[in-house]
């Protein structure tokens, strides 16, 4: 590889993993001198298929170069750091040289502001477009749509490209203007837009036409970032579920903030990023998303924020212990899915399973249900009556989260004792 590009290649891929708009792993473990396979290239980065297969990408940016200024953002204006641009004809080199020696299966592609949106997205577009058209290249393109660019742009993006994205940042257009003064919400949503007209035109002319070109069929994603700004995961996540309703959005990823910019007094001074309500956001977006709970079940103006201690879904049934205990045998698939300790997976093998004959609690194991949580909140022939209406959710709170010792032990058998009574009574 020409020496050249290959410095161009570490500083801009080293930039570029910030954005988590893809699966990444995390990690620089080295080969050794006679191990196999690596984790420390430059630039190489995972997502999933819609069959579940995981493929590698090269995570690039075209250019860390930008006329913006944003406050949490290392490639800013103002920083100080190694800069680098790639010609299109490098990158589209470099993207085939990478496919042909089986390190990648597609790309990622995104840019700082150079100019304007349009020259730098003009730039980005001739990239796909040289892979696809010169070269027939048909492995998998996700292009991040540059804010503020023009509906031509985006639509011819679309037509060479898997996926689109465009970031919204901040949860709120007010934080954004703080944060990010050369941005605005209009900027953003206007190529989101222009994104979802193409999805569904594109829909529509191939239902007509069996050859018409598909737009951007893997449909589009964006990014918020976590922790730089006050607003609570009520805003985050109403905002999510108003995304969620466009139809050619897929995902939206939370990116906890990671404080680079010191010297930036805007910034809060966070001594880690915020990785566990990164997780709890991310567990909340898949119940809104798989497990058919409403955004208002989840936060709302009495609870604005998820639990960091519990799980979502743990802490909704902890919050309405009304609605439990739960028959294994005869609640519905929406009933079982708001099981703590019950998945997507495990549901509908219940749902198979109790047609040829009662469940057991080793039957329930089996089929993947994890007890120690889904015990509390179910009942079925095995099982005694120790739900949560009888033991309260303080006390199933103080279980599930207490290590595993004997003074945790001894509370469940002092416990159980003063149930017993009541049990003789059932």
């Amino acid at each position: 590889m020409n020496p050249r590009v290959f410095d161009k290649l570490k500083t801009l891929a080293d930039a570029a993993k910030f954005d988590v708009s893809c699966a990444s792993s995390g990690t620089s473990r080295s080969n050794p001198q006679k191990g196999i396979g690596s984790a420390a290239g430059w630039g190489i980065c995972h997502s999933f298929t819609e069959d579940g297969r995981c493929v590698s990408l090269l995570k690039i940016m075209l250019t860390n170069h930008c006329i913006y200024d944003c406050a949490y953002c290392l490639n800013r204006r103002s920083n100080d750091i190694p800069r680098a641009t790639f010609a299109v004809s490098e990158l589209v080199e470099l993207t085939l040289e990478f496919y042909r020696r089986n390190y990648i299966e597609g790309l990622f592609l995104s840019s700082g502001i150079v100019r304007n949106a349009d020259y730098t997205m003009e730039r980005m577009v001739r990239v796909a477009k040289d892979l696809r058209l010169q070269h027939r290249y048909n492995g998998y393109i996700h292009l991040k749509s540059i804010p503020g660019a023009s509906r031509e742009w985006v639509a011819e993006a679309g037509l060479y490209a898997d996926r689109l994205s465009c970031n919204i940042e901040m949860p709120s257009e007010q934080s954004l203007k703080i944060i990010a003064p050369d941005k605005d919400y209009q900027s953003v949503f206007r190529p989101m837009h222009y994104i979802q007209q193409g999805f569904l035109q594109g829909k529509e002319e191939k239902k007509k036409y069996r050859h018409a070109p598909r737009f951007a069929p893997a449909g589009q994603s964006t990014q918020m970032i976590i922790g730089a700004t006050p607003d609570d995961d009520n805003r985050i996540l109403h905002l999510a579920h108003s995304l969620y309703q466009r139809p050619a959005m897929k995902r939206v990823y939370y990116s906890g903030y990671i404080h680079l910019n010191t010297y930036d007094t805007r910034l809060p001074a966070l001594p880690a990023p915020p990785l566990v309500r990164e997780n709890r956001l991310y567990q909340a977006d898949w119940l809104m998303r798989f497990y058919h709970f409403g955004v208002d079940e989840i936060v709302n103006e009495v609870h604005p924020n998820l639990e960091l201690e519990l799980d979502p879904k743990l802490s909704w049934a902890l919050r309405n212990p009304q609605v439990f205990p739960v028959d294994i045998q005869t609640a519905d698939y929406e009933m079982l899915l708001r099981v703590p300790g019950i998945g997507v997976k495990s549901a509908q093998l219940i749902l198979t399973s109790r047609k040829y004959g009662r469940l057991t609690s080793e039957n329930l194991r089996k089929i993947g249900v994890v007890m120690k949580r889904a015990k509390y909140f179910i009942t079925c022939r095995e099982l005694p009556a120790f739900t949560v209406q009888e033991a309260r959710p303080e006390y199933v709170r103080r279980m599930l989260l207490s290590p595993k010792h004997k003074e945790n032990k001894q509370l469940a058998i002092d416990f159980d004792h003063a149930l017993l009574p009541l049990r003789s009574n059932v």
